[in-house]
């Protein structure tokens, strides 16, 4: 068995740009049915959750738990940015303004988060099926 030589930066530049553009563009696409606005601001965050996710999976490419917690803080970094959704019910006690609030608020975090999820999915759903590809045609390449 030989070993495969190392990828050169410029190979390494070319598929980190590819995999933020991956996500980018995935999370642009699933967010479009809930508004342009929320499909730009979707495709900004899987664009930079692209460029993390490549970094991460060539620092430890069998932590998935560390994987999972970048899709979870980049939804966060992403929740931060988002306008107001309901104003906070000043004339009510504390418990009945949150149970006012909370549903709404969390309908409109997850419909923020379903794109990003979503741009997750496809490219390591990508990069397991590009894997698969490889290893299924590998032992054709080598009997040549």
């Amino acid at each position: 068995m030989s070993a495969t030589p190392a990828p050169s930066r410029a190979e390494l530049r070319l598929r980190s740009i590819a995999w933020a553009l991956g996500a980018g563009i995935s999370a642009l696409v699933l967010g479009l049915p809930l508004g342009l606005e929320a499909a730009l601001r979707a495709g900004g965050c899987g664009f930079f959750y692209g460029l993390l996710a490549f970094h991460l999976q060539r620092v430890d490419p069998n932590d998935s738990h560390l994987q999972a917690g970048l899709v979870g803080a980049v939804c966060g970094i992403h929740s931060l940015g988002l306008p107001a959704l309901n104003p906070w019910p000043l004339e009510a006690p504390w418990p009945q303004a949150l149970a006012r609030v909370a549903p709404t608020v969390m309908m409109e975090l997850i419909r923020a988060w379903l794109p990003l999820i979503g741009a997750a999915l496809v490219l390591h759903g990508s990069q397991a099926l590009s894997r698969l590809v490889v290893n299924r045609f590998e032992p054709i390449q080598r009997r040549s």
